[in-house]
């Protein structure tokens, strides 16, 4: 049978995620309608000449229409894994990507491939409780130091730029307080920094785009470098795999690659073909619902008697609305504020939220039937936490208040349900706890 290459590029984005290359050297699967899953951990070598080849291209780019792959062993590379980088390229408009078995393994890689002993790096003041610990309790440890600031203001990046400076870090929106930080303006501020600088001192963006999605979002058009996914989150979708993804230009495959060959931290091709036959291909489907569920969820929060602040970016309401509309994006142009909804009920003294909170949260967890008291976020369930004292308990409370989010805020992670459903256990909660 005659496999008839297509001009695949003439398709829209989420048609080319559901399909892929309409050929791939990766794995002869024209027989096959949904690509098959790799089941070896090493791979047969026709001869000792072939087996030094496949050791020797770990790490080179091949693009989609290089030559065939030599296959040797899962942790340097796999047909699964080749495809759904593939795929991760296309979905975030980057050249290439690199899959790891987490999206802290991703975070490490994104980081390390950039720095060297006594280098620094410039971050927002809010991270991901994981990645403000590995800043602040391990990079130290090899002479590498952190300077934190609030990057929303433009103003704040340039003045801490030394020689030492080789990334510049952020989220946005930042887990769990959703600000925003103007992507755009941040990867213009280091691409001018950067002209005066030689190569080897060029300092590197690199933003956590794991709250967005791809579909709500894509940095690499705007000017960063570096783009880090949990593909755990929202590219997975359906809370049943955990992996990493750095998307990136092809000048910075082969570090990423060898990174995770020596590090160890690869992904199982069992996970990323479920991603590549599952995730991806859904992506525009399921999270425009959860966007529409997250508006109405908003809505309600922010009427209820009992809530102090709800921060959404689809509400005219959210401090930083504009630049929401400007950079939150999908593929067909229109807004896509997300999933993701942050919240503090009120109460004075403050531990009287943060108690209320708790209450509220521990009647979920009792009771709820379309809302679960759960960690993690992007799934088609509706998840609620409270990142004080789970997600971002690296942070002290006295931390947290200075870093912009409160230490009684809750986490709400909108998923696919009927949002009358997630309002009706949301609503039963906060009576509970009143």
């Amino acid at each position: 049978m005659a496999l008839k290459k297509l001009e695949d590029k003439k398709y829209s984005v989420p048609t080319r995620l559901i399909y892929g290359e309409s050929f791939t050297s990766n794995w002869d699967y024209k027989f096959h309608v949904v690509p098959p899953i790799t089941a070896s951990s090493t791979f047969r070598l026709e001869s000792t000449m072939r087996g030094a080849q496949g050791f020797e291209d770990v790490g080179r780019f091949r693009g989609t229409n290089g030559n065939d792959p030599i296959y040797v062993y899962d942790r340097l590379g796999d047909p699964n894994n080749d495809m759904l980088q593939q795929a991760l390229a296309l979905a975030e408009q980057g050249e290439c990507a690199v899959t790891y078995a987490t999206g802290m393994a991703a975070v490490h890689a994104a980081l390390t491939f950039a720095l060297n002993p006594k280098s620094e790096i410039i971050a927002h003041r809010t991270l991901y409780g994981c990645t403000y610990s590995l800043l602040t309790q391990w990079f130290p440890n090899f002479s590498i130091n952190t300077h934190f600031a609030d990057l929303r203001d433009g103003s704040a990046l340039e003045p801490l730029v030394n020689d030492n400076t080789r990334v510049v870090y952020i989220e946005s929106p930042v887990n769990p307080s959703l600000e925003l930080v103007d992507i755009r303006a941040v990867a213009q501020t280091v691409e001018r920094i950067n002209r005066d600088r030689p190569p080897e001192r060029r300092i590197i963006s690199i933003i956590d785009n794991t709250f967005c999605t791809p579909w709500a979002q894509r940095p690499i058009t705007l000017g960063i470098d570096v783009v880090v996914h949990s593909l755990t989150k929202g590219i997975s979708g359906f809370g049943i795999e955990m992996g990493g993804a750095v998307i990136t230009r092809q000048e910075f495959y082969n570090k990423l690659v060898m990174l995770r060959k020596d590090f160890g931290g690869s992904l199982s091709p069992a996970t990323a073909w479920s991603i590549l036959a599952h995730g991806l291909p859904t992506l525009s489907i399921r999270i425009p619902r959860q966007q529409e569920n997250a508006y109405k969820v908003a809505k309600f929060l922010e009427s209820h008697p009992l809530v102090e602040v709800v921060k959404y970016p689809g509400l005219s309401s959210f401090p930083q609305y504009n630049l929401a509309r400007k950079q939150m994006i999908d593929y067909y142009g229109d807004f896509a504020p997300g999933f993701m909804v942050y919240f503090v009920l009120k109460g004075d003294p403050p531990e009287l939220s943060r108690s209320r909170g708790n209450r509220m949260m521990d009647f979920i967890a009792d009771n709820a039937y379309a809302v679960t008291l759960a960690v993690s976020l992007g799934q088609i369930r509706t998840l609620i936490e409270h990142p004080g004292s789970m997600t971002h308990a690296a942070y002290s409370a006295e931390e947290q208040l200075a870093r912009g989010f409160d230490p009684g805020g809750i986490r709400l992670a909108v998923g696919i349900e009927h949002a009358d459903d997630i309002i009706r256990d949301l609503d039963a909660a906060l009576d509970a706890c009143n």
